[in-house]
């Protein structure tokens, strides 16, 4: 379920088509089959090598632990692989920590006010995963504080798509399902020689990870190939002869593991500009707003900027600040999304004025503990460094 160094690239679409070579989908030196090695054996090989060296991760129970009867938590599984989207693993297991002691069941959180959410999930990114945790969790508490345990099920609930669905049900509930994320298709991409770019490829990958599947430890075998995937498979320099599954590799049989995945070449992302305004009060609290619930960034906590989105500019001069005042510049900052890139111009004042309509002064010591997304950290800490470092109160 996890990653290592690489963020967490979740597979979308359901599929029920066969990988064909000769459709040239998923061409490789041997029509689609690996190098050796039929799939029951395939998953035999994969599953040995995870119980000896699977990674110990606070939301995981491993296989010695299964084997003793001890069942994974719904919950856990659930809020772990919601963090784990888009984020590697090392950046999400101190958050994980800090929520599952602050909200240690579904009826905890969903008893928990959104805002508090928000604030515990700053700095994770992706911020619409925070509001669709709140939704989701307020919603299965209504429903009787248990999670559904079919992929069917599970797809109703907010924020829960086809890679989340299938890693629930195979890891909480043990129902042989295909779980494919990006480090599970760089495994099988190489493990078949797939020339199709991965983009166009992920149907085929599905079906091949829906044929080897075992019927017996589903769960099991979902975190073996990310594990692999994460640990051995790695994007660069991969450790092939590390690799439990290194005869049946075409792409190692080639000595050519690194070509696969085969990607598009990727475009160049806009770059957008705008300002922001930090405003300092004389006892060293800084004026903040909330960002409205939809859209980039929704429900956080934000120093006030000028309008720029994904698709537009905003002002960048102190002529766009939310008050007048001796506003000086502090500075540029620059932050990258997912389909755009930022530059933020800083100004920054001190004033002693009411915070105006919809805005509100945060004290010195509370801003660390503010929901505010790395954006508005770089930007505050242009204007005030050490201002956003103070430790996280969980």
């Amino acid at each position: 379920m996890a990653l290592h160094d690489q963020t967490r690239k979740t597979a979308s679409g359901d599929s029920g088509k066969a990988a064909s070579g000769d459709s040239g989908k998923a061409a490789s030196g041997d029509s689609g089959k690996a190098a050796s090695g039929d799939s029951g054996e395939i998953a035999s090989r994969l599953l040995a090598w995870y119980d000896a060296h699977h990674r110990d991760l606070p939301w995981r129970i491993a296989p010695r632990e299964l084997a003793r009867g001890i069942r994974p938590d719904p919950y856990r599984v659930w809020l772990s692989e919601v963090m784990l989207q888009q984020t590697t693993v090392e950046a999400v297991k101190s958050y994980f920590l800090a929520f599952v002691e602050k909200w240690p069941d579904i009826e905890a959180l969903a008893a928990s006010p959104t805002e508090d959410v928000m604030k515990a999930w700053a700095g994770l990114g992706y911020y619409s995963r925070a509001r669709n945790l709140k939704a989701c969790a307020d919603l299965v508490a209504r429903q009787g504080g248990k999670f559904p345990d079919t992929q069917a099920g599970l797809r109703e609930l907010p924020g829960v798509g086809a890679y989340t669905a299938a890693a629930i049900a195979a890891i909480a509930f043990d129902q042989p399902a295909a779980v494919v994320d990006g480090n599970v298709e760089r495994v099988v991409s190489r493990l078949f020689s797939i020339v199709t770019p991965l983009s166009q490829a992920k149907s085929d990958i599905r079906t091949y990870v829906e044929r080897m599947v075992p019927a017996t430890r589903p769960g099991d075998f979902a975190q073996a190939m990310m594990d692999l995937g994460a640990t051995i498979c790695t994007p660069r320099q991969p450790r092939c002869m590390l690799c439990p599954l290194r005869e049946d590799c075409s792409a190692t049989v080639s000595g050519d593991a690194e070509r696969f995945p085969v990607r598009l070449p990727k475009g160049e992302k806009p770059l957008r500009r705008g300002a922001a305004f930090v405003a300092v009060r004389g006892d060293g609290a800084i004026l903040l707003r909330k960002r409205g619930d939809k859209g980039l960034l929704g429900g956080m906590t934000e120093v006030p900027t000028t309008g720029w989105t994904a698709r537009i500019d905003g002002a960048t001069t102190d002529a766009a600040a939310p008050f007048p005042g001796n506003w000086r510049p502090a500075g540029k900052i620059g932050h990258v999304f997912t389909h755009f890139a930022l530059e933020l111009d800083v100004f920054k004042a001190m004033t002693d004025v009411a915070a105006p309509a919809g805005h509100f002064w945060s004290p010195a010591h509370e801003i660390s503990g503010e929901a505010l997304p790395t954006v508005m950290k770089k930007v505050i800490e242009a204007a005030i460094p050490g201002a956003t470092k103070t430790q996280r109160a969980h």
